[in-house]
């Protein structure tokens, strides 16, 4: 984590020092959190709509913390305290994890994408600790706050930084990768999440491609080469693009430089080999399920290489690979039944994606448990009905859906299912008591549905532990 003294933390962040200020003070760490003080670290108070972090200063120091940050237009405390002054403690916090990456020897890897971001962060760091130091992003800490704190709790030893970056609206991503200067950025694939505030895939897609702004001259994209629009939004006047980058793709076209082939699923996994003429025959396995995840691996794959890490190498770390939760999470209930909890977030792509892998499943009755689809916008309605629309009777043995949107999807499933295999709920309760009547052992139940829909609440009686 960054480490320096006072005057150093000063001169990173472009804040100015009170008088009579121990510059040599040593200052270990950051947070932003009052209840989670670094213990000799620097407390830098975020000012919100609803809350203001300037009123925990003093408590924060009184607790450990060795010095604050404080913003200009806010009145000084009484009493006489560590502070740097900044004109804005958001910014003064971006641009101090900006200058400690800068005086890192660090490689970092940024990696965006409507869905499966976090699923190939984490694979690419297992890959890529098999050879190097890596820190990566913890859990979602990936926006214009968590990021600069993923920077400054970055060991100084790291050789690679794996960097997820989300978004919200157009510049963001832009703000993340300008903060770090990826040396190599990735782009999963650009779905429907954040059509509320974006408007249309187009916005989407060139909001993704923002993240090669930053990259550094002679940089590398990775991304999803089946994606038209990302070949579009990269030909467009208006994308910012670095001196000297190069493009690696990969998909399942013929046109993708990384290629699956082979693959099969088994029941805890995916296995496949790729068409990659330097590549031979080996066989790639992955602890996931779904053909989406075969793609993410894909992405591992291409950086994996492009950081010389050995082939049996990247398999190995692939097969043994710690993913980040509420992805396609297998569990095997109390009462022998499996779960397949993809309820961490949702969007028409990534639930027509956890629906394929339901149909593939054998044995047992195949039940899917679908929640509403948030932030996508006027046509929320029409898009969800279109997912059930999609629904085939080989997919699921019965639907359940849960919320008004999720009532959407169950008028499009009836386009397709019969009558008595659907059933939709505005109540948890009654949903829990319905599938209680209706699991039996050896049946497989999917949950999706984005996360403020709580989807999880209503298997949480029967989680035991994982498969």
């Amino acid at each position: 984590m960054i480490e320096t003294n006072l005057q150093g933390i000063a001169s990173m962040c472009g804040g100015e020092l009170l008088p009579n200020q121990d510059e040599k003070l040593l200052i270990a760490g950051v947070s932003t959190d009052s209840r989670q003080i670094v213990q000799g670290g620097l407390f830098v108070p975020l000012v919100g709509d609803r809350f203001d972090g300037h009123a925990y200063v003093e408590q924060a120091i009184a607790d450990g913390a060795h010095a604050a940050l404080w913003q200009q237009d806010h009145p000084l405390p009484k009493t006489s305290l560590p502070l740097i002054l900044v004109e804005d403690t958001l910014e003064a916090l971006q641009q101090l994890a900006s200058s400690y990456i800068r005086t890192l020897p660090v490689k970092v890897v940024a990696v965006t994408g409507s869905n499966g971001k976090t699923t190939t962060k984490d694979l690419i760091a297992s890959v890529l600790s098999r050879t190097f130091r890596v820190h990566k992003t913890d859990g979602n800490f990936n926006n214009h706050i968590g990021l600069p704190l993923t920077v400054l709790r970055m060991p100084k030893d790291t050789d690679i930084a794996v960097l997820e970056m989300g978004m919200s609206s157009r510049g963001e991503i832009e703000l993340l990768t300008k903060l770090v200067h990826p040396d190599v950025a990735v782009i999963t694939n650009v779905g429907e999440a954040h059509l509320l505030q974006l408007g249309s895939r187009e916005e989407i897609a060139r909001a993704k491609m923002e993240i090669i702004s930053g990259l550094k001259p002679d940089g590398i994209l990775i991304c999803h080469g089946d994606e038209p629009l990302l070949a579009q939004v990269f030909q467009e006047e208006q994308t910012e693009k670095p001196e000297r980058m190069s493009v690696v793709t990969f998909g399942f076209g013929v046109q993708c430089d990384y290629r699956p082939e082979g693959i099969m699923q088994h029941e805890d996994g995916m296995s496949f080999t790729v068409a990659n003429e330097t590549l031979g025959t080996n066989v790639y396995s992955i602890p996931l399920l779904g053909k989406h995840n075969v793609l993410n691996s894909l992405a591992a794959l291409a950086v994996g290489r492009l950081f010389r890490v050995p082939e049996p190498m990247i398999s190995a770390a692939m097969s043994s690979a710690s993913i980040s939760g509420m992805r396609i999470e297998k569990t095997i209930t109390k009462d022998g039944w499996i779960l397949l909890n993809d309820a961490y977030n949702a969007s028409p792509t990534a639930m027509k994606a956890a629906l394929d892998v339901l149909a593939s499943v054998r044995g047992g009755k195949r039940i899917a448990i679908l929640g509403d689809m948030l932030e996508l916008g006027p046509r929320e309605e029409e898009l969800h009905e279109e997912v059930g629309s999609g629904i085939l009777p080989d997919t699921l043995d019965v639907l359940l859906t849960y919320g008004k949107l999720g009532a959407s999807i169950a008028k499009g499933a009836l386009h397709q299912l019969a009558s008595e295999a659907v059933h939709s709920f505005q109540d948890k309760n009654e949903l829990r008591d319905y599938l209680q009547s209706l699991v039996n052992p050896g049946d497989t139940v999917l949950l999706k549905a984005s996360r403020g829909m709580k989807l999880e609440e209503i298997v949480e009686p029967w989680i035991s532990t994982k498969h």
